[in-house]
């Protein structure tokens, strides 16, 4: 069974940036697709950035497009999210998914297969 593990959040400044990692065990994440979603107090897991599995299709909200990089590193089966962040922002979690055998971008958290456990971002002065 697959194993997700996300790692890399805390607070960061306005303009400053973060390096999240989802890393997996159990099985290799090149034969899935991934999602970052992140998910505010009191809201639902919204997507952030979302890969297919060969990496030819990703989605970024309009929020984060031009600011985000989602990436694999395949020899480490670990899928990253930079962050390049601008504004202050309010507590929130994100989380990575996998989704078996989907050579497309996934946007609906409910046809992720996997989650992790999540980490924390604060962007704050």
């Amino acid at each position: 069974q697959l194993k997700l593990v996300e790692s890399g959040g805390g607070s960061v400044q306005p303009g400053g940036s973060l390096r999240l990692s989802c890393a997996g065990s159990g099985d290799t994440l090149d034969g899935y697709a991934i999602g970052w979603f992140r998910q505010a107090p009191g809201r639902g897991r919204e997507p952030v950035a979302c890969t297919s599995t060969d990496d030819s299709s990703r989605y970024y909200a309009d929020s984060v497009k031009g600011r985000f990089a989602i990436s694999r590193d395949n020899a480490k089966n670990t899928v990253y999210l930079q962050m390049n962040t601008r504004a202050p922002e309010g507590p929130g979690v994100y989380y990575c998914g996998a989704t078996w055998g989907t050579n497309v971008v996934v946007t609906l958290g409910a046809e992720y297969d996997y989650w992790g456990q999540g980490t924390q971002v604060t962007v704050s002065s």
